[in-house]
Parts: C-alpha cells; structure tokens; sequence
C-alpha cells in the first residue's frame, strides 16, 4: 500500500481581525476619554507670610514697567532691548555674580517682560534671584 505524504499547509497568521480590534479599542478610547483644560482652571494658590528680608551691601534691583520698560538700579534705559539690558546688568554687576538680583514688575506687566528678565540674568550667571512683592493690606494692617 502506497500512502501520501500529507500536504503541509503554508502557515499563514491573518493579521485583519487583529488590526480591526485594535482600530475599535483606539476609537473607544479616544471617545471615553475626557481632556484637560488647564486655561480653565481656577486655581486659588496659598498665602505665605514672608521673612523679612536682609538687605545686603549690593544688589541689583530691576523694575519691570507696565509698558514693558525696564529700569536698572534706577536708570531708565533708552530702549527695552535684550542687548542693552544686558550691557546694563554687565556694568552694573561688574564680575560679581553673586549679589542679590531683584526683580521688582508692576503687576500689570507683561509675562514675557518678567521672563525675559529672569532670563537673562539665567545667561549671564546671577544665583540669588528674588521677586519682589508687597504684603496685601489686610495683613499689613493687623500687624
């Protein structure tokens, strides 16, 4: 008796319900799931009674203007260029990179005037960064 050799089939893995499953679990997701909008949160942040502060024997003081203007230790400068706020820093400074560097903004300032502020003295290597701020009045006054 002569028997056949058994046909092996090509094994084949059909990929297409695989796929079809996966594009279902991807649309639920995305129809289940609920974004974020962070703009939309209200936020009320803590109060924090602050230390007073120690002046020291030299600092720099930036004041951020309204307008987006910039004064150094009181000078006004002519423009509120990155470049010129820089050259100010550097004479004022001097090599002393350690003194207190602080930034005085009117609270109607823009964010971006505040932070390029900030950046800067990043560039140019200032470790003592503050902000000023002033007490609100009802604490002032039960003090």
């Amino acid at each position: 008796m002569r028997f056949r050799k058994p046909a092996v089939e090509p094994l084949e893995i059909n990929l297409t319900p695989m796929i079809d499953c996966l594009l279902f679990l991807i649309i639920f997701l995305l129809l289940a799931t609920s974004f974020n909008h962070f703009s939309r949160l209200n936020i009320v942040l803590p109060e924090a009674e602050g230390v007073a502060l120690i002046e020291p024997e030299t600092s720099i003081e930036v004041a951020v203007q309204e307008d987006g203007s910039y004064l150094v230790n009181g000078i006004s400068l002519a423009s509120s260029s990155e470049a010129e706020l820089t050259n100010l820093l550097q004479q004022e400074a001097g090599s002393n990179r350690d003194m207190l560097f602080v930034i005085a903004a009117d609270a109607n300032a823009t964010h971006q005037s505040v932070v390029r502020v900030m950046d800067i003295a990043g560039k140019l290597g200032f470790l003592n960064l503050n902000i000023s701020t002033v007490m609100p009045l009802s604490q002032s006054s039960s003090q």
